[in-house]
């Protein structure tokens, strides 16, 4: 059973709009899922603007949860997050603008305040002894490819988008699309996903980026023990039953593709998070991602505890105000 530890924070309401902090402009309501085109494809655009962003001035976060817009604007990792369940469940369309000049801290501050005025919330901050996990070199050592560093961007260049997925696209041995490098093989993730296997992979990756993509798959924190500071090339297949699914908390990391079958989705069939009218390839099924990491990267995930600072949501509305 988890018990609290060292300290309790309790944040008030007043102390987020403290700050004085709010956006120039903003719209916040509820988000239904896409329509599946006629291919049976469901497309859900990706978070986009704000600081460090090619538009600066405005965010677009099209199909976003509560726990996605908590994990923003404190800066913190969705497992650090409890509260009620349809955190994750609901979702919602939030636009809002801002001065381009805008620092990070001050975006953090405005979403904050956006969060306490339009959906009631009040929080506070504990610290708890939680299950981890650390990342450490297996007996027989790492079984990755070191590389160097990523190619610079050249001017005009920005984040690449996932790369686009034919509709026919030709299969690998381990049952997954051959696709271009995520990023244009500057240093990008991407992961695949299909029933019951799931593929991470990455160019010029450092093994902390791996620990936080891990992070993100188990729900719980990855620490790198490895003492490895290269920049490696990586591939784990994995089954997927029991991870985090497509939809996901949003954030930096790994672009996510749900694969069709070959020659397309039929109408009416799949879309992201569902069986229907996926490719499920034949032969072995893949290691859990425990094994995995072992026999393919040739790391071990280790169990542990320790202390982690949780944000405890006491009050939230499910419906925002009106705008």
């Amino acid at each position: 059973m988890l018990s609290p530890i060292v300290r309790v924070n309790t944040l008030a309401f007043a102390s987020c709009l403290a700050w004085g902090q709010t956006f120039e402009a903003a719209s916040v309501k509820p988000a239904a899922l896409p329509v599946p085109n006629g291919r049976g494809r469901i497309a859900i655009a990706m978070p986009s603007g704000g600081p460090g962003t090619k538009d600066p001035g405005r965010i677009r976060y099209p199909f976003v949860s509560l726990r996605d817009l908590l994990v923003r604007a404190y800066d913190v990792k969705a497992y650090q997050i409890t509260g009620p369940a349809w955190l994750d469940t609901e979702r919602y369309e939030v636009n809002a603008t801002m001065a381009p000049e805008t620092t990070m801290e001050q975006f953090r501050a405005m979403l904050q305040n956006l969060l306490a005025e339009r959906f009631k919330l009040t929080m506070h901050r504990e610290t708890k002894d939680l299950p981890m996990y650390s990342l450490i070199v297996a007996k027989n050592g790492p079984k990755m490819k070191e590389t160097g560093d990523a190619p610079p961007l050249k001017e005009g260049d920005g984040d690449a988008p996932p790369p686009p997925l034919p509709s026919q696209p030709k299969i690998g041995p381990d049952g997954f699309p051959v696709l271009p490098p995520p990023s244009g093989g500057r240093g990008g993730m991407m992961m695949l996903m299909m029933p019951g296997r799931a593929r991470l992979s990455g160019e010029h990756q450092t093994i902390q980026d791996l620990a936080s993509r891990l992070t993100s798959q188990l729900g719980r924190p990855v620490t790198d023990a490895t003492g490895l500071k290269g920049k490696y090339d990586i591939t784990l297949t994995y089954s997927s039953e029991g991870m985090n699914g497509l939809l996901g908390p949003v954030g930096p990391g790994p672009a996510m593709v749900a694969v069709p079958p070959p020659g397309g989705a039929p109408p009416g069939g799949g879309g992201a998070g569902g069986a229907a009218g996926v490719f499920v390839p034949e032969g072995e099924a893949p290691p859990d991602i425990f094994a995995a990491v072992q026999q393919q990267l040739g790391l071990k995930l280790e169990s542990k505890k320790g202390p982690v600072e949780m944000i405890v949501v006491d009050h939230v509305e499910k419906t925002p105000t009106e705008n």
